[in-house]
């Protein structure tokens, strides 16, 4: 049975463990030396799993942000040569936002970064300690909120129809 006072303190663990994951997982990106900032890199990892050039708009609903955020966002990419805007095919008023070469590049490299920040994370546990919080997180995220994009589905999995 779980009490107030015990779960305040597994939320507050909760919480540390998160700032902890993002600084770590800053101080990778960092040394990956690509000059992306964590937003940014949210921002290539959401491209990536579009099955068609979105909108500035598609961005912004799917970062949860206001667009004013992804127009700098998407201006700081494109000037490093990682997203370009192209016009919509169907119309010219619509400019969608593509990754590029170089795009496709850093975002590799970005997983490698990820992958050594998880590896640093999880290095203290046994793999029968991994194999249970790997459970246990499924338990969380798959409790999530149902209108959550990837609710209930990995990660990767993409509606189809949907652009992003």
């Amino acid at each position: 049975m779980t009490t107030p006072d015990s779960d305040g303190l597994l939320a507050e663990q909760l919480l540390r463990l998160t700032r902890r994951v993002h600084r770590i997982q800053k101080r990778h990106l960092q040394q990956s030396g690509l000059g992306v900032t964590p937003a940014q890199s949210r921002l290539l990892r959401t491209l990536a799993h579009c099955d068609a050039p979105p909108r500035m708009a598609d961005l912004a609903a799917r970062l949860e942000v206001v667009p004013r955020a992804v127009t700098t966002l998407v201006d700081g990419l494109e000037a490093s040569g990682k997203v370009r805007r192209a016009p919509d095919p169907t119309n010219r008023r619509v400019i969608r936002i593509e990754l590029t070469d170089d795009g496709r590049t850093a975002l590799r490299e970005l997983q490698g970064a990820k992958r050594s920040a998880a590896e640093e994370i999880l290095d203290p546990l046994t793999d029968l300690e991994r194999q249970v919080l790997s459970g246990l997180l499924d338990a969380l995220v798959g409790a999530g909120d149902p209108a959550e994009p990837g609710h209930g589905a990995p990660h990767t999995e993409r509606t189809p129809g949907r652009t992003c």
